[in-house]
């Protein structure tokens, strides 16, 4: 008998205030919020007579519109004031938000900050990305009760340097601190407790939750009843309840695996739907210590994380279906800052200017989560993971490495891939791109630091899940003429994307199985037929059309983690993309070419995506770029490089020490305190991040020689994190309920729409941004090439394998927001769009040679375009054409 499949569907639970108006009196604030259509309501109330603490009051109950004028109404009926014969109101509304960035207090009253303006920036299916445009700061406690301090304008203007308009997203359905794969796996394990307490929802659609029904999972059951047993297992259709020693939790992988279908029941049973909503990773929620004072005390729909990073988003339409191509960054908020001001690791394992980017694809024709065909593929950059740093106190351009600690035992590294061991899974690839070889040793140090730390490592790691380690000294590379580092990187990229795979939401076309791939068929590893020790989950995580998931990551770091590090994970998402693509059946074979629309559009996005974060950290644009390596770069851009040389270097020298004290105040890793020094006046923030120079220990001490967690070898090579995966909320729903209504919410049919005004309208198009204007094909896969441009070395990109794909040397000039980069050589001139003409490519699945350019390759032949050749005419034929001509001749003719 076949395993009776699950019939279990998770709806991410939209958040359902998304609408603010605060109002004040002289005692108290009032924040009300209300979802898109403004039919439910919820009420804040907070004291403004305490000059200190905060005193927040949430009753947890929906109003609706006239509940809500009935109770504005009577609030300014109770705090009108008399002031001789005209009334003065009572209630006075002073400004409207879109969500709650948090609660911060310096030495005075607590502050509230509100997002006022808000901007759509990608759509993942029906959710919806915004980015954070402006934001106000309201100080909280009346005027009358308020209590000076002289640090205090300090302390605000300080905070303030931290602009959050600038790169910092949110979005009130879609997790951003997760990656796709994560937020498409349901939950593992839930409490029974809370299942003995859900009902399914009624047949006619009708709510059963009342407003505070929402169930928090954070609390652990422990203690459950036979009576709360027997009404869970009745009310859950047929999930069998597993009871376990320190927690009695229902597993519906097993449950639903162990069930056996009778013969006499064959029809379908319908699907059991619950509305979710996951745990925000902390690590990349900014606002986390801004919300901590009122965490535990708002409903959660109050609750809006924001994180810190890069969103972009992309069309590619091949043939006129769109296919939607996202980058999403995420920066770490644990041990961040600046520069030469955060480097290497902290005692805890966390590295500075960590970034984890994820590129997705999907087919926008198709925006549900459950029927939709969605691919995506993680990176990660961060600093080497040592105790090393530079000192900046001397005026030189690059400063001395020094290492501040020894750690001959491995402990930090060890703490540092236990997490990504964790989060990511094995196998793990490093992929180092520090220069192994100098006259005078600088880098170099740090490379022979990295590998032995990595073979420390491995010494104890089973030999199936050790770390995968690769060093490219790209500088070197680039300076020799017969080498080509996007050619060398490109070999790496195939490799290690095919170590980790890529994740796919929908089970794979019939055409791939009836014209197999045999570099795409080498991922079945990670396929959901792949491992037995994980198989349960994987088919219970989206039944069968779940194709394969992503086990592993791939590691990318330089010295800072910024230049040489963007144009390596250029290379990493270009391979990952053919293989989306190839995934989503738009091409016949996983290979993408260099000067195609397609690799255009992705190049530029890189290139900002580094430019963003290399303002970030570094204080200034990327200067060496995806150009640069390429030696594509226009010889005009040299002096672009001096500039942001300059602007680099000013950054770090005189305001990076201001730009760390703001973030060090606003991720609350300094707390401001009367007893204490002011920020401004620490020497270092040193003692602040490092929490074993503060006399603080671990309360476990790990084993040096299992530096992994007990729990993370269980489940390798899927992380642990997946594989036991909680939510923070759970409730029974039907699909058509406003609170997972994702159609509904996206497209908001209740409203008047302009079309010119609609996302999709001015996202970035291959066609109208990058296809030539004067063109036969259409494709945005093709080569494009110009005539009259030097090409380069045709054999140096030749390659017999798709490990190392064609890289055609002369582009056309990309259409690029960001300025571009001098390379080592460049000779081309400049030309337009129009003088592009497209030469597809006739590459085979082998990587066959390029086709030999000529003449007649860009102008063929009239024969061959129009079947006839025309030539002078003959003597005969003159005479014809001059002499009189007859009627019938006329005719005849």
């Amino acid at each position: 008998m076949e395993e009776r499949k699950p019939n279990v569907q998770f709806f991410p639970i939209i958040n359902g205030l998304q609408k603010m108006a605060l109002y004040e009196t002289k005692a108290r604030l009032y924040l009300i919020g209300s979802n898109n259509t403004q039919t439910k309501f919820r009420v804040l109330k907070i004291d403004r007579t305490e000059p200190h603490s905060l005193q927040i009051t949430d009753d947890k109950v929906e109003y609706s519109q006239r509940q809500i004028k009935e109770l504005l109404s009577m609030i300014n009926e109770g705090n009108r004031a008399q002031s001789g014969q005209r009334q003065m109101t009572g209630l006075n509304r002073t400004v409207s938000a879109f969500g709650i960035v948090g609660f911060v207090r310096f030495l005075e009253g607590y502050y509230i900050i509100l997002v006022t303006k808000r901007r759509k920036v990608a759509v993942i299916g029906l959710h919806t990305i915004y980015k954070v445009e402006d934001t106000t700061m309201i100080y909280i406690p009346h005027e009358s009760v308020r209590k000076y301090r002289d640090d205090e304008p300090k302390y605000v203007r300080l905070f303030q340097n931290i602009d959050l308009s600038s790169n910092f997203y949110f979005s009130y359905s879609y997790d951003l601190t997760h990656s796709l794969q994560y937020n498409m796996s349901p939950p593992r394990d839930i409490p029974l407790e809370l299942l003995a307490q859900i009902r399914p929802p009624t047949p006619d659609g009708e709510e059963v939750e009342k407003a505070e029904n929402f169930l928090n999972l954070s609390v652990n059951s422990k203690d459950s009843s036979e009576e709360a047993g027997k009404e869970a297992r009745s009310c859950s259709s047929g999930k069998e309840v597993r009871h376990d020693e320190n927690e009695a939790t229902v597993n519906f992988s097993e449950s639903h695996s162990q069930t056996q279908p009778s013969k006499s029941r064959k029809k379908k049973q319908p699907p059991i739907s619950y509305g979710i909503r996951n745990k925000p990773y902390d690590r990349y929620v900014w606002n986390s210590y801004l919300l901590k004072p009122v965490e535990n005390i708002l409903h959660p729909a109050w609750i809006l994380p924001i994180t810190h990073g890069f969103v972009a988003q992309s069309n590619i339409s091949v043939y006129g279906r769109s296919f939607f191509l996202t980058l999403i960054a995420r920066r770490s908020c644990h041990y961040a800052g600046t520069r030469f001001l955060k480097r290497g690791a902290n005692f805890e394992g966390d590295v500075a200017n960590e970034v984890e980017t994820e590129q997705l694809v999907c087919d926008a024709h198709v925006t549900s989560i459950h029927l939709g065909r969605f691919t995506s593929f993680v990176q990660i950059r961060g600093s080497i993971p040592s105790h090393w740093s530079q000192d900046v106190s001397k005026m030189v351009p690059k400063p001395p490495i020094t290492f501040d600690v020894m750690d001959p035992y491995a402990e930090t590294a060890g703490k540092h891939f236990n997490e990504l061991l964790r989060r990511f899974g094995s196998p793990i690839v490093v992929l180092n791109l520090v220069k192994r070889r100098e006259r005078r040793p600088h880098e170099s140090i740090l490379n022979t630091e990295y590998c032995h730390l990595i073979d420390q490592l491995n010494i104890f790691l089973p030999p199936q899940h050790r770390i995968q380690y690769v060093a490219v000294d790209m500088a070197r590379i680039n300076k020799q003429k017969d080498e080509n580092v996007m050619s060398r990187l490109s070999e790496i990229a195939y490799w290690a994307v095919k170590k980790t795979g890529i994740f796919q939401s929908a089970a794979p076309y019939y055409s791939h199985h009836l014209n197999p791939n045999t570099h795409y068929r080498q991922m079945e590893r990670t396929s959901t037929q792949g491992d037995d020790n994980f198989g349960s989950h994987r088919n219970f995580t989206l039944g069968e059309r779940c194709s394969r998931l992503q086990t592993g990551i791939v590691r990318v770091n330089c010295v800072d983690c910024l230049d040489r590090t963007n144009t390596a994970q250029f290379c990493l998402g270009k391979c990952a993309l053919a293989f989306q693509l190839y995934a989503l059946g738009v091409l016949e074979r996983p290979a993408l070419e260099f000067d195609s629309d397609c690799v255009r559009m992705l190049e530029e996005m890189y290139e900002d995506h580094g430019d963003t974060l290399a303002l970030q950290y570094g204080g200034s644009q990327l200067v060496h770029r995806i150009k640069t390596y390429r030696r594509t770069a226009p010889w005009t851009s040299q002096g672009n490089d001096i500039m942001q040389t300059l602007s680099r270097y000013y950054s770090n020298t005189f305001s990076d020490t201001e730009k760390q004290n703001a973030i060090n105040l606003f991720l609350g890793v300094y707390i401001p305190s009367e007893a204490l020094h002011p920020i401004w006046e620490l020497p270092s923030d040193y003692l602040l991040h490092h929490s074993l120079t503060r006399g603080v220990r671990p309360c476990h001490s790990r084993s040096t020689s299992q530096w992994w967690d007990s729990d993370v070898m269980e489940t390798l090579p899927m992380p642990v994190e997946e594989a036991k995966k909680s939510v923070s909320l759970l409730m029974p729903v039907t699909s058509k309920e406003p609170k997972v209504d994702l159609y509904t919410d996206h497209h908001r049919p209740s409203e008047f729409c302009v079309l010119s005004e609609l996302f999709s309208y001015h996202m970035s198009h291959s066609v109208r941004d990058y296809m030539p204007n004067f063109t036969t094909d259409e494709s945005p896969f093709s080569v494009r090439r110009r005539p009259g441009k030097r090409q380069e070395e045709l054999s140096r990109n030749q390659s017999s394998s798709l490990s190392s794909p064609k890289n055609p040397g002369i582009s056309g000039q990309a259409s690029t927001s960001s300025t571009t980069s001098s390379g080592t050589s460049s000779t081309e001139s400049e030309a337009s769009d129009e003088d592009e003409l497209s030469v597809a490519s006739t590459a085979s699945d082998d990587g066959d040679s390029s086709p030999s350019l000529s003449l007649v390759s860009f102008f063929p032949p009239m024969t061959k375009t129009y079947g006839n050749y025309l030539h002078e005419p003959s003597r005969t034929d003159n005479a014809i054409y001059k002499s009189p001509i007859s009627s019938h001749t006329k005719v005849k003719l």
